[in-house]
């Protein structure tokens, strides 16, 4: 395809403002009453030895704190005696929530049980829970596994899901 030198001159400017080869197609097209394929416009732009702007990267936005785990702290003993209750048992569940989420799931973190057994968890796009504990055949305690699925929904309001 030949361009007279109004005509260079003006995609070389439209190139310079930005737009990209969809937009010259379709401008060459509207002012010029050139139709030309996408692969067209391409090859052209070569051809001027013209390079299109790249687009502006995305705005790098700050990741989130890390997540720190999840321990419920205990009462003070003094607090508990003038209100006439025992102290109740501190948690040793603690749970983190993955700043990369896992393949196939909404949220994924790690969870560390009482007795020291780790296990990865995450929660898909049904809802289900998964637990997959790092030592085979592993099953947690009930009061542990109640402790983990509510510092679990303490994490997950926290991260507003």
């Amino acid at each position: 395809m030949k361009l007279d030198d109004v005509q260079r001159q003006k995609v070389a400017e439209w190139i310079a403002g930005g737009a990209k080869l969809s937009e010259i197609q379709s401008r060459l097209a509207a002012e010029f009453g050139l139709k030309l394929t996408y692969m067209e416009a391409r090859f052209l732009v070569d051809d001027l030895k013209l390079t299109p702007k790249d687009p502006d990267p995305p705005k790098m936005v700050a990741p989130p704190e890390p997540a720190k785990p999840l321990t419920t702290q205990p009462v003070p003993t003094e607090e508990l005696s003038a209100a006439g209750a025992e102290l109740p048992p501190a948690s040793k569940v603690s749970v983190t929530v993955d700043q990369i989420t896992r393949p196939g799931a909404l949220i994924s973190g790690q969870v560390n049980f009482s007795d020291g057994q780790i296990a990865d968890w995450h929660l898909d796009q049904t809802g289900r829970l998964g637990v997959v504990p790092k030592q085979a055949g592993y099953k947690p305690s009930a009061p542990d596994v109640q402790e983990f699925q509510l510092a679990l929904q303490r994490e997950v309001a926290k991260l507003g899901y």
